[in-house]
C-alpha cells in the first residue's frame, strides 16, 4: 500500500486544490449535467469556505507525496460534522486509498458524522456505505433528503454514523 496521508491545507496549497476542484467537478457534473462556467471552472463557493471559514477545515490527500484528492468538511462547531466534499483522483481510486483517506479525516474530528450522494453516482453510493461499515460496523444509518435549491434533482442519499468509542467497527 502507498503512503497515503492527509494534511490540513495552507494558503500555499491554494493552487493544487483548485486543479482538482476542477477533476472533482468534472466527475461530478455526469450526475448532475452542470456545464462548466465560460471560463472553464465550475462553482468554487465550497472551495473557497474551506479554505476561509473557520467553521470548515480543507485537507489534502497525499499519495506517496503527491497530491492525490481532496476533503472539506464543515459544521465543525455543530453537532454533525459534514464530509462536503471529497475527492480521490482516478488514478489512486479502488486501492483502499480514498477509504484510508477518509478515515484520517474522520478520526481528526470526534462525533457525529453525515456524508451526502447521489444514487446515481453508484461508485460513491458503494464507497460510502463501505466507509461507514469498516468504521462503526452496522451503527450507521442512510436516508433521502431533498437537495437544497435544486428541486429539478433526485433527492441526496446521507449517511450518518458516530465513530465514537462503544460503535462496534467491522472486523
Amino acid at each position: 500500500m502507498p503512503d497515503v496521508s492527509v494534511r490540513l491545507v495552507d494558503t500555499a496549497d491554494r493552487p493544487v486544490l483548485e486543479r482538482l476542484w476542477l477533476m472533482f467537478g468534472h466527475d461530478l457534473s455526469q450526475f448532475d449535467e452542470v456545464l462548466p462556467n465560460a471560463d472553464g471552472t465550475f462553482r468554487t463557493d465550497r472551495l473557497d469556505s474551506a479554505l476561509t471559514d473557520p467553521d470548515w477545515a480543507a485537507y489534502l490527500v497525499t499519495v506517496d507525496a503527491r497530491p492525490a484528492g481532496l476533503a472539506f468538511v464543515r459544521a465543525l462547531s455543530g453537532p454533525k460534522r459534514v464530509l462536503n466534499s471529497f475527492f480521490i483522483v482516478r488514478g489512486a481510486r479502488k486501492k483502499g486509498i480514498g477509504l484510508k483517506a477518509a478515515q484520517q479525516v474522520i478520526a481528526r474530528h470526534h462525533g457525529h458524522w453525515e456524508v451526502a450522494f447521489q444514487d446515481s453516482n453508484t461508485g460513491a453510493v458503494h464507497f460510502w456505505r463501505r466507509v461507514a461499515t469498516e468504521i462503526t460496523g452496522v451503527a450507521w444509518t442512510e436516508e433521502h433528503r431533498p437537495v437544497p435549491h435544486r428541486p429539478d434533482l433526485p433527492p441526496d442519499a446521507w449517511i450518518s454514523f458516530d465513530p465514537s468509542p462503544g460503535n462496534t467497527p467491522r472486523q
